[in-house]
């Protein structure tokens, strides 16, 4: 026993288990704690009328207007406007299909120069053909 207290392997597998139960609990922790409510911000009194006469914030009412939407949500039916985004997309995809075209062949030219120049003349070299 006092040779296994001894040897680097028990004190690892000793850090290894705390470390491993201390991730559990932290774990756990979040865990527990994502089903309670937060509190985004303090809580927000009512003004009084006597003290607020000299206050520099806004009132709630302006910095959050209700009167001000966005566009609402749904697909747009419009033909023009996918013809126009589809031609875009297209003209995009032909782009990137002759990129890809040049790339592809000349990494195959280049690798057809380098077998060759390079690989079969050291082949043929090294078969004694020398010629």
């Amino acid at each position: 026993m006092r040779n296994f207290l001894r040897s680097p392997l028990a004190w690892l597998i000793a850090a290894e288990v705390i470390v491993v139960g201390t991730l559990g609990i932290v774990i756990w922790n979040v865990v527990q704690n994502a089903g309670r409510p937060v509190l985004a911000s303090p809580e927000v009194h009512a003004p009084d009328a006597v003290g607020d006469a000299g206050s520099p914030l806004p009132a709630v009412a302006e910095i959050h207007p209700s009167s001000q939407r966005g566009p609402r949500p749904g697909l747009n039916l419009d033909s023009a406007f996918w013809r126009q985004r589809l031609a875009q997309l297209n003209s995009d995809q032909v782009l990137l299909e002759q990129l890809e075209w040049r790339i592809v062949h000349n990494a195959m030219d280049a690798a057809n120069r380098y077998v060759e120049t390079v690989v079969l003349p050291a082949v043929r070299r090294a078969e004694g053909g020398g010629g």
